[in-house]
């Protein structure tokens, strides 16, 4: 038992607020799929940000969110939509693109 009752309270209330600050400190950003492209293909994010970024796929056919400098590949099947988790991202651009079609579904996050 804590016999420094206001030090203890003072540790439970860190500890019981510790997952409120860290939701707090969480972006949510959202991409669509649509005819096999990225929509916005630029996506503008805050830096040192953990970021939700949604991806929406509108296409009948399946896709993928996959980059290189963030270290994800996911598939969104069609008609559905996925969550990713990325960052905090340092301060650049981070491109990203759907393996299924390379040649329209490009894009980029830039944490500013």
């Amino acid at each position: 038992m804590c016999r420094l009752i206001p030090t203890c309270l003072a540790l439970l209330g860190l500890a019981l607020g510790a997952p409120a600050a860290s939701a707090a400190d969480q972006y949510e950003a959202s991409l669509v799929i649509q005819g096999h492209r990225f929509q916005p293909a630029e996506l503008v994010v805050p830096a040192g940000r953990k970021i939700k970024l949604t991806v929406v796929n509108r296409d009948a056919t399946a896709e993928e969110f996959e980059s290189y400098e963030l270290n994800r590949e996911k598939v969104v099947a069609g008609g559905s939509s996925i969550v990713v988790y990325i960052g905090p991202l340092r301060p650049g651009t981070y491109p990203f693109f759907g393996e299924f079609h390379m040649e329209t579904a490009k894009g980029k996050i830039i944490a500013e």
